[in-house]
């Protein structure tokens, strides 16, 4: 017996109706970027390792698909190094690619290889798919597209007052209500700094990015794990709850961070990014979070994070600013800044709200019954010229019973039925059948190719 096809555990398989939504995602997205001067690259899905390791912190090298070796990738093992099953340094001896975990590192690897050919600043935007090796969840993928788009080789924060823009403006156009979090990286290590913790943003940051998820109660006791002190923890508990106006909070940290530079840094361009997005009235809610830490260690400064108002999911976009990410590929003080749209989970929110627009799901507009040989004919003819006016249409290529071409328009949701005979031959006409309605009119191909452009 033939085993039973199956597909791993954290990804999927998508119909036909599924990739029209998940299209009118990513046209959606990449009409936006092109009217902010974006432009489009993409990169292999393999990488080398030697890229990837060491750019997301330990617990995301741990999720870094490896591919292993072709050939003998035994040879220059010894059999004590076999023996010690040491699956990290094994991995490292057997693998030397693995499948890219985001699209930004690809990217600072990109424009430190095509330096020489690039403009600066670079804006430039990547659609495709990244892979984890996470434990799959409801909205946590293995494999997942990402929508970035990346601003590279300039200091200015009109970069990322345009990046909350786009924000903005896509959700607008997807109907998708979203509060946008702000918050940057040199608060939280001014905040580190004032708990007596400088050494241990890392730390602070990874544990504070999960308070959503496990609770204040579980981040302090991970932060305690972590060696920072009971004092230290109980210090940080009302800056991390800080409530109020945006305004509000900023007033208070510039207090409470008066006695570090970095903070003090990170506050006033805070102000800046929400002064100047307040001036153009933004359609979403626009928030400063403290509690917002995006657990990478490459941000470095402005971090963002979108989440959806009626629908419990994880953030379904995020972002942030970049210092040093191309220095460690030898090319050091181009600064840059990012944000990522999570095409997957933004298709389950939409999904789950029902926002998809008709003409975004329905493919085809028009089929043409097949009644035999002559008739076939015929209505190729006027297929080619509904066609030529940019008209999606098909049809059917057997003669089969009416009952079953209706049955074939019916299951792809095709709104208008062709239906041509000994009569509407003898005319030049076709019969054009509402299928919505079931209205029919007679109508030659200038008429039929006005009402389907209605």
């Amino acid at each position: 017996m033939a085993a039973k096809p199956s597909i791993p555990k954290g990804t999927r398989d998508f119909s036909p109706v599924e990739m029209a939504k998940r299209n009118y995602i990513f046209n959606t997205i990449r009409d936006v970027y092109h009217l902010y001067g974006f432009q489009q690259i993409e990169t292999p899905a393999m990488e080398m390792l030697s890229t990837l390791m060491g750019k997301y912190g330990e617990e995301g090298d741990k999720l870094l698909f490896k591919i292993q070796n072709s050939g003998d990738y035994f040879s220059g093992l010894t059999d004590e190094e076999l023996l010690s099953r040491n699956a990290a340094k094994l991995a490292s001896k057997f693998c030397e690619k693995g499948l890219r975990y985001d699209l930004t590192v690809p990217f600072a690897r990109y424009v430190v290889m095509h330096r020489d050919e690039i403009t600066f600043p670079f804006k430039r935007y990547q659609i495709q798919p990244v892979w984890r090796a996470d434990r799959p969840q409801k909205g946590r993928y293995r494999e997942f597209y990402q929508c970035d788009a990346d601003v590279v080789g300039s200091d200015s924060l009109l970069n990322e007052v345009e990046l909350m823009q786009i924000v903005d403006t896509v959700f607008t156009r997807f109907g998708i209500r979203v509060c946008i979090k702000i918050n940057n990286r040199k608060i939280l290590t001014g905040i580190a700094e004032i708990i007596g913790e400088a050494d241990k943003i890392v730390d602070i940051t990874v544990a504070i990015d999960k308070l959503d998820k496990i609770g204040l109660d579980n981040v302090n006791a991970e932060l305690k794990e972590k060696g920072i002190s009971d004092e230290a923890i109980a210090k940080l508990q009302p800056i991390i709850l800080l409530s109020g106006t945006n305004e509000e909070k900023l007033a208070t940290l510039k207090e409470v961070l008066a006695g570090s530079e970095i903070g003090q840094k990170g506050v006033k361009e805070s102000e800046f990014i929400l002064k100047t997005l307040s001036a153009f009235g933004l359609k979403n809610e626009l928030e400063l979070d403290l509690t917002l830490a995006r657990g990478l260690n490459y941000y470095t400064g402005a971090i963002f994070e979108v989440k959806a108002l009626d629908v419990q999911i994880g953030s379904i976009t995020g972002g942030g600013r970049y210092d040093n990410l191309t220095g460690v590929f030898g090319m050091a003080g181009v600064s840059g800044v990012g944000i990522s749209f999570g095409a997957d989970r933004i298709f389950d929110v939409l999904n789950q709200l029902d926002l998809y627009p008709k003409k975004a799901v329905n493919s085809t507009q028009l089929l043409f019954i097949n009644f035999g040989e002559k008739e076939a004919a015929f209505s190729l003819n006027v297929l080619a010229q509904v066609r030529a006016e940019g008209i999606r249409a098909e049809i059917f290529p057997d003669s089969s019973k009416m009952k079953k071409q209706m049955g074939y328009a019916n299951a792809k949701n095709i709104p208008f039925v062709a239906l041509v005979g000994e009569n509407e031959m003898n005319e030049n006409k076709v019969t054009l059948k509402n299928m919505e309605t079931g209205e029919q009119t007679l109508v030659s191909a200038e008429e039929l190719i006005q009402t389907l452009k209605k």
